[in-house]
């Protein structure tokens, strides 16, 4: 379908699908107090909508819809292959209405349209396909025993739905996450309360007509909007949620297994990361001075996968340094709807804020400066792609996640050093190797400690592959049978076989 091609048009256009209020028990209403926030275009500044900001209350009435249904409703009495029935036909809905959830994502976040056009919906749908496909085969196991007290047995088990799911989605890439998450869980037979970014709300609220269009029964997919501190803290507090699902930065999740903990919620938390790239010195360097770019400056930096260090071997360091700082300078910044324009803002005040905070002690502690460089601010959030070369792997631009457009190029000497920097972090989301030699791709793949690795390319994300980390960058799975299974427990059934 054609989109609306300004960020006005596209809002009014949502306002007319969607109303920008709560969406519980198959109904939009407003907050229980009345509250609204704002959404701020990060290029303009300036408000572009306005949507209810939910309380703890709407939680419990939202918890409360989605344990009817799980507990005796429509939604529990379905089969498998009836809700991937209406998995297909939710994820048909998403693709007629594709061009308009870009724009409504990127609007909010100020990216250019033609990022989540070519990445974020093909995956999310794609999402949505795949998990529809496995609804109806999530199995359990006959699992042979010695028997009971010398009388024979048989045990087996069952896959159940893990219950009503508190799903927290970050502003990044808003709308596939949420497929990430609602696609699986769905399959398995859970229940949701969503709570979007509240920078974000736009496009899980016309997701909420279009599940109702999909014939998704009432309750099963709730929609609480509002700010973390609140609807975030009460999702995680309240004991009729049964699992907590969660993407965005490691302080917030700490704090998510915090509250769980004590109340024994499940937990499935997708995290920060600082991936490596490693370019080794026979890797094919026009295509990794491309796929580094990629990886640094896609969706402005803002991407828990953004391969932001840089590992170069030492005897084409100068070399590819110069390559991705050329890279960088080539970026055209600016309204992400102009002609040209190829990166637009941070998303808000604080990220750029951070970004050039990070950018300030990347000079301070001894990097060198090649491109970019610290931004001042006028109107809207615009930072400059910034490469730093000759860093040390301790250096904090090395070290945290700064979610911003700015690459930390530090060199190795051999394989074994390239290793050792690369585990050197807290972080093990992704990384990436570029190298022509087969063998030592897959060694160095299988010795970096990461959820996924991408051989020759960046982010290998898949609606088929399992998506997560190691240490800081989280706990559990999404997407692929995994993040399926991550929604279900197992049972154990044993029956007495004699007389």
């Amino acid at each position: 379908m054609n989109s609306p091609s300004t960020p006005a048009a596209q809002l009014a256009a949502a306002q007319d699908i969607a109303a920008l209020e709560l969406f519980i028990g198959g109904r939009f209403v407003p907050a229980s107090d009345g509250g609204t926030l704002d959404v701020v275009s990060p290029v303009t500044e300036d408000v572009i909508a306005t949507s209810a900001s939910g309380t703890a209350a709407d939680v419990d009435t939202a918890v409360k819809a989605a344990r009817a249904q799980l507990d005796g409703g429509e939604w529990r009495r379905m089969s498998g292959s009836q809700r991937g029935l209406l998995i297909h036909r939710l994820a048909d809905l998403v693709a007629r209405d594709a061009e308009l959830i870009a724009d409504m994502d990127a609007s909010c976040i100020g990216r250019s349209p033609i990022e989540p056009r070519l990445l974020d919906l093909p995956n999310a749908i794609e999402t949505l396909r795949h998990a529809a496909g496995w609804a109806d085969k999530i199995e359990g196991r006959t699992i042979p025993t010695p028997g009971y007290m010398g009388m024979p047995t048989m045990s087996y088990t069952l896959r159940e739905p893990v219950g009503v799911v508190g799903a927290i989605v970050p502003w990044n890439t808003p709308f596939m996450i949420t497929c990430w998450k609602l696609g699986p869980l769905l399959a398995a037979g859970c229940t949701v309360v969503l709570k979007p970014s509240e920078e974000t709300p736009l496009s899980a609220l016309h997701l909420a007509k279009l599940c109702q269009e999909a014939g998704i029964p009432d309750g099963v997919v709730n929609i609480v909007t509002g700010y973390g501190r609140v609807v975030g803290k009460a999702l995680c507090e309240h004991p009729g949620i049964d699992k907590i699902t969660f993407t965005g930065s490691p302080e917030v999740g700490a704090e998510i297994q915090r509250i769980a903990g004590p109340l024994f919620k499940r937990v499935s938390l997708e995290l920060g990361g600082k991936s490596p790239q490693i370019v080794f010195d026979d890797a094919a360097l026009d295509a990794a001075a491309q796929g580094c770019a990629m990886g640094v400056f896609f969706n402005q930096g803002q991407i828990c996968a953004a391969g932001t260090r840089v590992l170069v071997q030492r005897g084409i360091a100068e070399r590819f340094a110069a390559m991705l700082a050329g890279a960088a300078k080539s970026v055209k910044v600016g309204n992400p709807l102009d002609e040209g324009v190829q990166m637009g803002p941070v998303s808000k005040k604080g990220q750029f804020e951070r970004v050039n905070r990070y950018i300030r002690q990347g000079i301070a502690e001894g990097a060198t400066l090649l491109a970019g460089g610290e931004t001042t601010h006028t109107k809207g959030w615009f930072v400059q792609p910034t490469i730093f070369a000759d860093a040390k792997n301790s250096m904090s631009i090395a070290q945290d996640e700064i979610f911003g457009p700015v690459a930390t190029i530090i060199p190795f000497d051999t394989e074994e050093d390239a290793i050792r920097i690369a585990n050197d972090s807290r972080y093990g989301l992704g990384a990436t190797v570029w190298t022509g030699n087969v063998a030592r791709a897959h060694r160095v793949a299988q010795a970096v400690r990461a959820g996924a690795v991408g051989i020759n390319c960046w982010a290998p994300i898949d609606a088929r592959l399992p998506w997560g980390g190691v240490g800081s960058s989280g706990i559990g799975r999404e997407c692929g049978l995994s993040g399926v299974l991550a929604y279900t427990e197992e049972k154990a059934i044993t029956v007495l076989l004699a007389g």
